[in-house]
């Protein structure tokens, strides 16, 4: 297991403890750790002092806005290797640190030990460790008990038994004075409620959900497709910006400069006369209807998520009654935001480094929580990447701090090294580049990095099939198959994962030669027949369902490739945190039948201590049971009836 190296000494202690290799730890204990709250956080260092005393150490940890420390006892396994856990018992951030130093009596009683055994005169050794005993003091009632009565036995007898007792041991291991205490740094730690690590997302456009061609979608038209989303068995709806939309430089249809009559707009231009983040587009309703919406998700056991988009519209109330949030060029005018060769005439960005950005960084953290205030906890963020890392670093634990429920959604399809920054400095949950990854050695390699070290302590993948801006290459031909298969990869080898509304239509007419949508709903209002034959709702639904009754998928990191001969078939086994659940899967990466050996043989399944091979496989879907037999089992795959072959392992 690959660590992060650290090294603490201590001034007081005058150098005399290292506590090096401290494991888990991101960049040296700048930034996070994750977890989920409820779950032991497992903590290793290698922890040594010169000479030969005896020395204790300990785990201790508390909630970040706590004054009072928890603690438990760390175990020494081999070669100045010492392990300790702890559970964040609630959601929130936390500081942990080791603590180390000298077991005075230890190291007596280890010493009297080996002159016992040579035969040396022990009078004066008894007398010290007796003496030790009356200095004791820091313990609890029960330990100083032991040690008055050991102490009072030996003086009554002189016996050196009674001072050799493993009672006596652990009540001076409570007990007795630490002069030399040693603490490491604090490290940071994140305990995140588990929908940070699990939940099928469906991105939805509210506009686009009613029932009449032309006519702006409403909440409550929303409210009558969710009992179609909740059957699919979807956790987070998330919503695209539902703030009123500005006209100035407004686009049209497929991203038209000039937008005509009964344009809608994009709903990323956000603000108008109606108002700007903290106010909801009047056709879609009021703020009332948006918490009724935000209540019947709730109902469903479905959760809400809201696009945070740091942009205005050229009309955004923010322009007039704070023009210093905002750059002019030299000509006065307003300068609309760019990705060259890509325009965005519609918005404008704050400028982060304004001389009043203290006001502004406010008012954005503000917008975050009038909307948690509204029963929203789940915010997807867009395009995080060309904003201020400090600035998001800031905002994040400003909001966890008060609530510390509420999970972030890096939407960032950028460079590598800027992804996982982000995630780093405190996004719960990232985009990944699992929307083109196709191959079957591109898949195992970028999973294998996602689940590897130290990226499993911090980047949490969210795998989405589509967006309203991405139509990938290999969904445009509209092949059932692939649809079925590229879902059944982001449903099964990460915890989280999402779909673009369509996605369940097979919706899949590209601009030519881009992998955009035409007719592209971010500029126009669609309506759709969501019972549309050849849908494959049923497939989705089975799907999250198989999420839902086997923990084993509901994460990522617990993940292990098989090696399959058949290169267009994709093999891996999952196992649940816990380890009571384990899963395999054979995934097709191509439309023809495949035959294949899926090898079983070193799988071992069940809790530690307990390991066993696995006997025999039960399928998610149907309930049949298979044999293992000569270490595996043959499988077929049919991808026009289903690419995917999903088993549960029994030992």
């Amino acid at each position: 297991m690959n660590k992060t190296a650290q090294t603490v000494e201590s001034a007081a202690a005058g150098g005399a403890f290292h506590i090096e290799e401290v494991y888990p730890l991101i960049d040296g204990g700048r930034f996070a750790v994750k977890r989920i709250a409820g779950e032991r956080v497992e903590v290793w260092a290698d922890i040594y002092r010169d000479g030969h005393d005896v020395i204790a150490c300990a785990l201790v940890w508390r909630r970040e806005q706590d004054r009072e420390w928890s603690r438990a006892p760390m175990i020494h396994h081999s070669n100045d290797r010492w392990g300790g856990s702890f559970v964040p018992d609630r959601p929130g951030r936390y500081v942990y640190a080791i603590e180390a130093w000298t077991d005075e009596f230890a190291t007596w009683r280890h010493g009297f030990e080996l002159k016992q055994k040579a035969g040396a005169d022990l009078t004066l050794d008894a007398v010290e460790g007796a003496d030790m005993l009356t200095r004791a003091q820091a313990g609890g009632p029960a330990a100083a008990a032991v040690i008055r009565r050991q102490c009072d036995a030996f003086l009554q007898t002189g016996e050196t038994a009674s001072l050799l007792t493993d009672e006596l041991r652990d009540a001076m291991a409570e007990s007795q004075l630490r002069p030399d205490l040693t603490r490491s740094r604090l490290f940071p730690l994140v305990a995140d409620r588990p929908r940070a690590r699990a939940g099928a997302w469906y991105e939805m456009v509210p506009r686009s959900q009613g029932r009449t061609p032309g006519q702006h979608g409403t909440f409550k038209d929303c409210i009558a497709r969710l009992s179609d989303v909740g059957a699919m068995g979807f956790d987070v709806v998330y919503l695209t910006p539902i703030h009123p939309i500005g006209k100035t430089n407004r686009k049209g249809r497929n991203n038209a400069v000039t937008a005509l009559d009964g344009d809608p707009g994009s709903p990323y231009a956000i603000g108008a006369k109606e108002g700007g983040h903290d106010a909801v587009h009047p056709q879609l309703g009021t703020l009332e209807d948006f918490r009724e919406f935000v209540a019947a998700c709730k109902s469903l056991d479905m959760e809400v998520a809201l696009d945070f988009a740091v942009q205005c519209s050229p009309d955004h109330p923010w322009l007039k009654q704070h023009p210093q949030w905002f750059k002019r060029r030299p000509d006065g005018s307003m300068r609309y935001a760019e990705n060259p060769p890509k325009k965005y005439e519609d918005i404008v960005n704050p400028d982060f480094a304004c001389e009043d950005r203290g006001a502004l960084w406010n008012a954005l953290r503000d917008v975050v929580l009038f909307w948690i205030d509204q029963g929203v906890s789940i915010f997807r963020v867009d395009n995080p990447h060309t904003k201020p890392l400090p600035f998001w670093e800031w905002l994040i634990h400003q909001v966890q701090l008060r609530h510390p429920d509420v999970i972030f959604l890096a939407e960032a399809f950028t460079r590598p090294k800027l992804m996982k920054g982000l995630a780093r400095l405190g996004f719960t949950q990232s985009y990944t580049y699992f929307t083109w990854r196709t191959q079957k050695w591109e898949l195992e390699q970028y999973l294998n990095e996602l689940t590897g070290y130290p990226e499993r302590d911090y980047y949490r993948p969210n795998f989405f099939v589509n967006t309203p801006d991405i139509l990938p290459y290999h969904l445009q031909s509209g092949e059932t198959w692939m649809f079925k298969s590229r879902v059944a990869l982001a449903a099964t080898l990460s915890g989280s994962y999402g779909i673009y509304n369509g996605f369940e239509l097979l919706e899949h007419d590209p601009i030519p030669g881009r992998e955009e949508y035409l007719d592209s709903e971010k500029y126009e209002i669609k309506t759709r027949d969501w019972n549309k034959p050849g849908n494959i709702k049923l497939y989705i639904r089975e799907l999250n369902h198989a999420r839902r009754a086997n923990a084993a998928l509901q994460q990522t990191s617990n993940l292990r490739f098989i090696p399959i001969e058949d290169g267009n078939v994709i093999g891996f086994v999952k196992e649940s945190v816990n380890q009571t659940n384990s899963v395999i899967a054979a995934i097709a990466l191509s439309r023809d039948v495949h035959e294949f050996w899926f090898p079983l043989g070193d799988v071992q399944v069940g809790m530690a201590g307990d390991r066993r091979n696995v006997a025999a496989v039960e399928n998610l879907l149907t309930g049949e049971r298979y044999p293992v037999e000569w270490g595996g089992i043959r499988l077929r795959i049919d991808p026009e009836r289903d690419p995917a072959l999903l088993f549960r392992c029994l030992a």
